[in-house]
């Protein structure tokens, strides 16, 4: 029988499809299984993605171009000296480096709500091994484990229910209901998520105790696979993305034409290549400034929105029809 078929097994059965026993795992047995199935933790974001979305925020079409404009301006500073380029190279360049920061510190945001779910698993568990049971980190559980739960214990790992004695379990973090489940060891046939038989990580025991076997941890759980979901999954752009972005292209557009326009008039007028060619990027950047500007403030403003909307009490969402998932 597959893991995810756990639910249809009786109770007594269950040890044998997981290869456990009601006494537990032996120590032995459990450093094997540890090797290969790996902690019991969410799997964070790679390292490396922070570089790349640092670096993608660093070479974009308006940091470049900030870029190429303080280029200039150092380079009309060592021909002319003394006209105060170099000031306004260093500022550009500054509004380059602060720009590409606070896009990259809003993205960052949304990468630790990894973080923030990994405070749904609990540090320690009661788990029986060797027939004792004892207190053990959350992190070293294993498929197979016996686990006891009791009330106010969060689940920390998915597990088959063997044992139970009134257990009334709340997965809102898995399902996003407030509303609470009564469980029971007995076998159930349909979708594992509904079965009353399965106590699923993340979710916390409101009243009674009872026994359980672990058959699946850290990301392999269902609350791993929806962690999951603010990681791996792509997302398509929103119609608020792509309105600002229609609107930054038709702003950027604008902008290079009134550059080259007043550059085109300060050559003819016989104005110096240098301070025309400056006077052209600052043209382009005070437009182009506007659209980002724009975009960081429609961001900035979204995220507290939806700040403040997280923290409204569970009624608001139901009378609102909506849901945290």
């Amino acid at each position: 029988m597959q893991p995810d078929r756990i639910h249809e097994a009786a109770p007594a059965a269950v040890f044998d499809l997981l290869n456990t026993h009601p006494d537990g795992l032996t120590a032995a047995e459990a450093e094997k299984r540890f090797g290969t199935f790996g902690s019991n933790r969410l799997r964070p974001p790679s390292a490396l993605r922070w570089v790349r979305v640092l670096g993608r925020h660093l070479t974009n079409f308006f940091s470049l171009l900030l870029d190429v404009a303080a280029a200039v301006c150092f380079v009309a500073e060592s021909i002319e000296p003394g006209q105060g380029m170099w000031i306004l190279g260093w500022a550009l360049l500054g509004v380059s480096v602060l720009n590409a920061l606070f896009a990259f510190a809003q993205e960052m945001r949304a990468e630790r709500a990894m973080e923030e779910l990994q405070k749904f698993l609990p540090p320690q568990v009661r788990v029986r091994r060797d027939g004792t049971a004892t207190e053990l980190s959350a992190e070293l559980l294993v498929p197979g484990d016996v686990i006891l739960i009791g009330e106010g214990d969060r689940i920390p790992a998915d597990a088959r229910l063997v044992e139970c004695e009134e257990l009334l379990v709340n997965n809102a973090p898995l399902t996003g209901e407030s509303r609470s489940q009564p469980m029971s060891s007995h076998a159930f046939r349909g979708e594992l998520t509904d079965s009353p038989n399965v106590a699923f990580a993340g979710c916390s025991v409101l009243r009674g105790r009872g026994t359980a076997v672990v058959f699946a941890t850290g990301h392999r759980t269902e609350f791993g696979k929806i962690a999951a979901l603010s990681r791996d999954v792509h997302r398509p752009s929103s119609p608020l993305q792509r309105e600002t972005n229609r609107m930054i292209c038709v702003l950027t557009i604008i902008a290079v034409t009134l550059g080259v326009v007043f550059f085109a008039w300060g050559a003819s007028t016989g104005r110096s290549l240098w301070i025309s060619l400056v006077f052209m990027l600052g043209i382009m950047h005070a437009c182009s400034g506007f659209s980002t500007g724009c975009q960081r403030c429609l961001w900035n403003k979204t995220c507290v929105r939806w700040v403040r909307f997280s923290k409204w009490p569970s009624g608001a969402y139901r009378r609102w029809g909506l849901s945290i998932w």
